[in-house]
């Protein structure tokens, strides 16, 4: 398995998908639908959205149903949003304060998603049933695909 041919074929299938299309809601949801086929060693994939100062609320997402809300100071997407630092958890059992929506999970990575003027709006969330799924070829592919969701929308 050739990770960066997967994340090369699945960006191509997200811009082709988002193309004309600027509603943010819509964007998150088909990257999330592209992601969670596409990526074979992914369980969950998912935003939690920014709906406070310092909370996160789920959705979209594809997988089983994810924890409905994340403050800033817990688990791994609430250290992503509070940092704004994309977070690689190769063992999630080892992470302080680990939210275990999905007891299956073994590894995470989260990823901040900023708008056009920089405000944190969500986190992008994938989980793997397989112990360190995530990497710096995952890091550097989601990371530029957080920036596709805003590349797009007004808002």
């Amino acid at each position: 398995m050739d990770k960066r041919k997967i994340y090369e074929e699945a960006a191509a299938e997200i811009r082709a998908v988002l193309e004309g299309e600027n509603e943010t809601i819509a964007r998150m949801s088909s990257i999330c639908a592209i992601l969670k086929e596409g990526l074979p060693w992914v369980s969950w994939v998912g935003f939690y959205r920014r709906v406070g100062t310092e909370l996160l609320i789920v959705g979209p997402y594809q997988g089983d149903v994810g924890c409905l809300r994340i403050p800033f100071d817990r688990g791994v997407c609430g250290k992503a949003a509070r940092t704004g630092i994309t977070q690689v958890v190769p063992d999630v059992h080892a992470f302080p304060d680990h939210i275990a929506c999905d007891a299956t999970t073994r590894s995470e990575i989260v990823v901040p998603v900023r708008d056009l003027s920089g405000e944190l709006i969500a986190v992008l969330d994938l989980d793997s049933r397989l112990p360190a799924a995530f990497d710096d070829i995952d890091r550097s592919y989601l990371e530029e695909l957080a920036n596709e969701i805003v590349a797009g929308t007004r808002s």
